[in-house]
């Protein structure tokens, strides 16, 4: 009993082991208590994936394209020139390269091209990367606003970096609300009534500086933002100049959100009187009443929030995975990790036949699993291959701590500690090379933006990872203190 004590005061007093402790612990409490607390359930705090959650993706193109051209003039010369002939925002990219932000077949641009005396060398659908991180960020911002979590958007960009596709996914969100969100431009526009049906455009929403939420006032919904100087004077001198502010029944103003009215109303006496003194800043877009005008309201605040789009965009593909099914993934997932864990200490145990090596191993690795967990509801959505990362994390560590028992077992115990520290350091070499080669062969998937294995990669790399620096090394304290006990054969 004593030695047993003396066995046991040596394992939990090891600076290592003491870490594996703390690290399991941390993620016990980050899986179930830190904050911020997304579920309840058994899943704890874990962010998961659209296959387990239920929920809906959106592919995206773009209504855009690359070119490069051969001509004597710079791409900022060019640009200007071509946006001037095209009515189209024209941005430079590189040398002979720039982006049309406008969508036109490339036997229109060869024509348009040769108007202005450039050659068209090569034509691609989509923007440049510098355009995809933006639009990656305005989306992230508007999905925010939302209040979705667990979303996930990735850009599928070529050699040439011209991304051609970006894809949203929304956990537990229905189809509907992500089209409302992602797959519109979110162009805001005030115009202002000149003459009959005709209107003069007055500003966009990069005019808008601030935005407060959707509020109701006599049962309308509505949303009020906050202008520019730059834009508030402009609104004042459209006012002016059209009459807005002595005639406003005849000239209404006119707020649209990617060509749709979204509010049109003359200005109030208040307002009108207030303008002719100097500019306003302050406005407010009415929507409706009752939950239509709340819903065109969010939508609206969300827009005017985040932004526009640098380009027009089109669903390019959609789908949706429901709840209840992403529940039996869910139920398949939990089966699968027993099933593992079953068979890992079966085969364990066929090897050994001695507990005290088998049940140090098995918890070893069922910690590496927490950890793993814990550090990923920080970084990382759990979807069905992360599920099968973690798997492989639970097969290949298995490997590891046998290659660590076989290299350090001498006759059933460690014959003195010099020899087993020798033995050790060798296993630990090994396990380190064959780390090293799998976290190499992972990489290029964890790179990959759209590819449906980038979590299993980033899980196998964390798994092993974890295993390497933190599990094994712990291990070896472990199984020396148990192994150092046990008398000769």
């Amino acid at each position: 009993m004593a030695e047993e004590k003396g066995t046991l005061a040596r394992v939990f007093t090891d600076w290592q082991v003491i870490v594996v402790l703390a690290l399991v612990i941390f993620s016990v409490l980050s899986i179930y208590v830190l904050p911020p607390a997304f579920n309840k359930g058994a899943e704890g705090n874990l962010q998961l994936g659209l296959d387990l959650e239920g929920g809906s993706w959106i592919q995206l193109s773009f209504q855009s394209e690359v070119v490069s051209f051969d001509s004597d003039m710079s791409s900022e010369e060019f640009a200007v020139k071509l946006s001037g002939k095209i009515d189209a925002e024209v941005v430079p990219v590189s040398d002979n390269v720039v982006e049309i932000r406008k969508y036109y077949e490339k036997s229109e641009l060869e024509e348009i091209f040769g108007e202005l005396g450039v050659k068209l060398v090569t034509y691609e659908q989509g923007i440049s990367k510098d355009t995809a991180d933006n639009v990656k960020d305005i989306l992230e911002d508007k999905i925010n606003s939302l209040g979705t979590r667990d979303a996930r958007i990735n850009t599928l960009t070529g050699l040439n970096d011209v991304t051609k596709y970006i894809r949203v996914e929304l956990a537990g969100t229905d189809i509907n609300t992500a089209q409302d969100i992602v797959s519109s431009q979110g162009k805001f526009e005030i115009r202002i009534i000149t003459t009959g049906n005709e209107s003069e455009h007055v500003l966009f929403g990069d005019a808008v500086t601030s935005v407060d939420n959707p509020s109701q006032n006599n049962d309308y919904w509505g949303v009020g933002f906050t202008l520019s100087p730059e834009g508030a004077t402009a609104l004042r001198d459209a006012c002016i100049k059209y009459g807005a502010v002595n005639n406003p029944e005849a000239h209404y103003l006119v707020m649209l959100l990617d060509g749709v009215e979204v509010y049109s109303a003359p200005l109030s006496p208040d307002l009108a009187a207030k303008i002719t003194k100097g500019p306003v800043n302050d406005l407010k877009a009415s929507t409706g009443y009752g939950q239509e005008g709340y819903e065109e309201a969010e939508v609206l605040e969300i827009h005017l929030r985040a932004g526009a789009l640098p380009v027009d965009v089109e669903i390019a593909g959609s789908g949706s995975v429901p709840a209840v099914l992403g529940d039996y993934f869910k139920m398949v997932c939990i089966i699968a990790g027993i099933i593992a864990l079953i068979a890992v200490a079966a085969a364990v145990y066929y090897r050994y036949r001695e507990p005290s090596i088998v049940v140090p191993m098995i918890l070893i690795n069922l910690s590496e699993i927490v950890i793993l967990l814990g550090i990923a509801r920080y970084i990382q959505q759990l979807d069905l291959a992360s599920i099968a990362g973690l798997i492989a994390v639970l097969g290949t560590g298995i490997d590891q701590l046998v290659v660590i028992t076989d290299e350090v077992l001498h006759d059933g115990r460690v014959p003195s500690p010099n020899l087993y520290l020798k033995r050790f350091k060798r296993a630990l070499g090994i396990i380190t090379v064959a780390a090293s080669t799998t976290i190499f062969a992972m990489l290029p998937l964890a790179l990959m933006d759209l590819s449906t294995l980038k979590g299993f990669a980033l899980i196998t790399i964390l798994g092993v990872l974890i295993g390497v620096l933190i599990t094994r090394p712990a291990y070896g304290k472990i199984i020396m203190a148990i192994l150092s006990k046990k008398p000769s054969k």
